[in-house]
């Protein structure tokens, strides 16, 4: 077990941000996130921290995975002071952090979040994992399955996915799947691309569009200079940022100042 202390750090914040789809909290109030084949258990009292994961999976996996080499207080700190609406924003999601996830997890996840909602996203994608994933278990015995990579729907129909309730959204995974599997779309590369020439590449993917885009550059890539526009952020931007959301001056972490936004309009106004 791994043990921090941090200002910045919320589970049920980071939980309910919308960026992570195979997290959730358990009975015992603990939380577990599963990401590609591995498995963590966290728990969280006050701004203590608590990983259960041995030391090594610690270094290589979640410390990164989590983002904690970070200071969002940095990021908090040039907010401009005149600005009320995004100090109060920082200030009720400021636990939320960017995780930095897996590029073909995110892929597809943000290719069955259009038109959709968390609870159903996250529905599915606990469909998608246990038709094509890999059965896991832990060393306490907790059975999981991974999620599976993209030649589990290389030359399947189109349609086959709409058994774990994709709806329309199978065909742009099985045809996604088979562009990565032929090496038409190549994920290293898109990895190791700046943010707009990453962004231009997933937009080559079928059934990826702006927003869809800019969400895998955000919460996969880590390019904290993506922000994504959905509903609840236009209806924002529409209301506080008339002239338009003032890009130049948070150059290189929009992105985090779009999490708390979200995140403020999603839930953080039920907390007042």
């Amino acid at each position: 077990m791994i043990t921090i202390e941090n200002d910045y750090f919320d589970i049920g914040q980071i939980c309910d941000s919308g960026q992570c789809f195979r997290m959730k909290e358990l009975q015992d109030g603990s939380y577990e996130v599963i990401s590609r084949d591995r498995y963590l258990r966290l728990r969280q009292r006050g701004k203590e921290i608590s990983f259960y994961c041995s030391r090594e999976d610690w270094e290589e996996i979640w410390f990164d995975f989590f983002d904690l080499g970070t200071d969002y207080e940095s990021f908090i700190s040039r907010i401009n002071p005149r600005d009320t609406y995004l100090i109060n924003a920082a200030g009720q999601g400021k636990g939320v952090r960017i995780l930095k996830q897996d590029l073909w997890e995110m892929i597809v996840s943000f290719l069955i979040s259009q038109q959709n909602n968390i609870k159903r996203i996250r529905h599915c994608i606990d469909l998608l994992c246990e038709k094509y994933g890999d059965p896991c278990v832990t060393e306490e015995g907790v059975r999981y399955f991974s999620f599976p990579g993209p030649e589990r729907f290389n030359g399947i129909p189109r349609d086959e996915l709409m058994s774990c309730n994709l709806g329309y959204r199978s065909k742009y995974v099985v045809l996604t799947a088979q562009a990565v599997v032929s090496g038409e779309v190549d994920l290293e590369k898109i990895a190791s691309y700046p943010h707009w020439r990453a962004k231009k590449e997933l937009l080559r993917c079928f059934g990826v569009g702006e927003k869809v885009a800019e969400c895998i550059c955000l919460f996969a890539l880590h390019h904290l200079d993506a922000f994504p526009v959905d509903t609840h952020i236009r209806q924002a931007l529409d209301r506080h940022y008339k002239r338009g959301f003032p890009h130049r001056r948070y150059k290189d972490c929009q992105g985090v100042l779009q999490q708390y936004i979200f995140y403020h309009e999603l839930v953080g106004k039920n907390d007042k």
